[in-house]
């Protein structure tokens, strides 16, 4: 009796006991809770409203490219990056150029267009992940980082139940995101060191290795994938296109040499001005005549073409017209201290001591190099003659590791050259003083000018005229030869935009793509230059000669 009494007390007292902390709990959820909900559900319902309100898009993207017909001008550039990302064998890439010329379009169009192919390893749901190398922030400690991914040890806030449990939890960066896709890394130069190392890493091993003192591989407590994970690693096995304005010798040689390199070139004028147009219509706007080509003049990219539209749009529809006039665009050209682009047109005609020469001042980006040389006669006076040339850089820095060397400009210690030929040729050089100039800015620093240096001089000598509608790039030597220099392909392409009805280039810098212009001719010495620029100037109707005709034995023979 005693004993079922002593039953029915404890089981009255778990049941007061059950219920009290029972209802404990829900007056905790009921204060806690719907305070919680609340401020959830309004918290949801103002980010809704945010979404709700939109505004028109700018005409950069309106008339961003959806195909590879949109991107104007990057045609051997495109199908390079087709080569590289859509065969059997995908490679990274680097792609250079300016800013504005579909760099970014064409990566995301040429995944798309590797995912149809049959043979091609993306699969039709692989990822194109986009990060700026510029805000990829990192902690030294490796606490965060969305690039390569970190792990959030459970000391740190925020690490939630498992944190509490002791658990490091592992948190996957842009490179795992990316697997089985395109990750893609715009301004890949301005990357920090330490992260560039990592990559590297990356690249090499296909998975990202994680670490964290606080992970044990027996502890039981962790679950299977995060042992899985500190074993095996994250998968990571992408193919990374990196863009860039820098030039190729200011990256990381190690990541160039894992990597493909394409160049994207400079636009022209005329294709500004095609983006103009395309830019117009969107904005609902016609371009006054001549308008089109004016905004290309003062464009560099087709985003600054874009943008100039955009604005002479705003300033027409504000004054009650659906047409772009030019004064419209002048307004903005004020308004925004825009410059207009160098003229790469050859000037033509016949004059003494004027030459066009070819140089490159970027990737894939040639310029019309005007040269212009004045010869004068010395009349007793002492020392010797003096030859000179100015407008280039007097001494160019080079890096060497460790080291800075300073040396004389290339293009300067050409005109020593220049002398020794001429001086050879027959002509009497000491007799006369020599001014030759690159006018307009232009930085030369390198030889290739030395042929047309020559020509120069040996018409400011001779008060020869030559024609201006020739121009000539190669690197003159002592014996009279044209060695080969570079950037050829990119200079031709800026003699013929600038009018030039020949352009001579070294033999050995020939390709057979220049084969089917024959505007194009190689040349092997400087004689045969001299040549053509005579032949091409009696065509033109050159004048009789106006002072001597020095000796030049080597303009009798026939050229090699």
């Amino acid at each position: 009796m005693l004993y079922a009494i002593i039953l029915v007390v404890q089981l009255l007292v778990t049941v007061v006991m059950g219920l009290y902390f029972w209802r404990a709990l829900r007056r905790s959820k009921t204060a806690e809770s719907p305070p919680a909900r609340w401020d959830s559900r309004a918290e949801m319902d103002r980010i809704r409203q945010m979404r709700a309100v939109r505004l028109n898009l700018p005409l950069n993207e309106q008339v961003r490219p959806r195909d590879f017909s949109a991107i104007i001008g990057q045609e051997a550039g495109i199908e390079a990056l087709k080569a590289i990302l859509c065969g059997p064998n995908p490679q990274h890439v680097i792609l250079y150029g300016p800013p504005g010329v579909g760099k970014t379009c064409a990566a995301r169009l040429v995944l798309e267009e590797a995912k149809k192919r049959g043979d091609s390893p993306f699969l039709t749901d692989a990822p194109f992940v986009e990060m700026d190398a510029t805000c990829a922030r990192f902690d030294e400690r490796a606490i965060a980082d969305p690039l390569i991914g970190s792990v959030h040890d459970p000391i740190y806030q925020g690490a939630g139940p498992l944190g509490m449990a002791g658990v490091p939890q592992p948190k996957p960066g842009a490179v795992t995101k990316a697997h089985g896709g395109v990750l893609f890394l715009d301004e890949i130069g301005e990357l920090h060191p330490m992260q560039m190392n990592k990559l590297l890493k990356v690249l090499e091993d296909r998975k990202v290795m994680l670490e964290s003192a606080y992970y044990s591989p027996g502890d039981r407590n962790v679950p299977g994938h995060i042992h899985d994970i500190f074993k095996n690693g994250l998968p990571a096995d992408f193919r990374l296109i990196g863009a860039t304005t820098r030039s190729p010798e200011e990256i990381s040689p190690a990541l160039r040499s894992r990597c493909m390199e394409v160049f994207f070139r400079p636009l022209t004028a005329a294709e500004t001005a095609r983006i103009a147009q395309n830019a117009a219509k969107a904005a609902g706007c016609a371009l006054e005549s001549g308008c089109a080509g004016f905004i290309g003049a003062y464009s560099p990219g087709g985003r600054d073409a874009a943008n100039l539209t955009q604005v002479a749009a705003g300033i027409a529809l504000a004054k009650g017209r659906h047409e772009i006039r030019q004064g419209d665009v002048e307004s903005v050209l004020r308004a925004g201290a825009y410059t207009k682009r160098p003229d790469k047109r050859l000037a033509g005609g016949m004059k003494a001591g004027s030459v066009h020469g070819l140089a490159v001042l970027g990737a894939n980006l040639g310029q019309v190099l005007p040269i212009e040389a004045v010869a004068f006669e010395r009349r007793g006076e002492s020392g010797g003659p003096e030859w000179k040339a100015t407008g280039i850089v007097d001494t160019e820095r080079l890096n060497a590791g460790a080291r800075t060397m300073i040396r004389r400009s290339t293009a300067a210690g050409a005109l020593e050259n220049v002398r020794s030929v001429l001086r050879q040729s027959g002509l009497p050089v000491d007799r006369f003083d020599l001014h030759i100039d690159f006018p307009g800015g232009l930085p030369v620093d390198g030889p290739s000018a030395g042929v047309a240096m020559a020509i120069a001089a040996y018409s400011a000598l001779t008060k020869q005229p030559v024609s201006g509608s020739v121009a000539v790039t190669g690197e003159l030597g002592l014996g009279g030869e044209v060695l080969p220099v570079g950037g050829v392909p990119a200079k031709v392409a800026a003699a013929l935009e600038g009018g030039a009805r020949l352009v001579l280039i070294p033999r050995e810098n020939y390709e057979e793509s220049f084969a089917c212009e024959p505007k194009i001719r190689p040349i092997s010495r400087f004689d045969e230059a001299l040549r053509l620029f005579l032949e091409e100037g009696a065509e033109e109707g050159s004048p009789a000669l106006l002072g001597f005709v020095p000796e030049a034995p080597f303009l009798a023979a026939e050229p090699s």
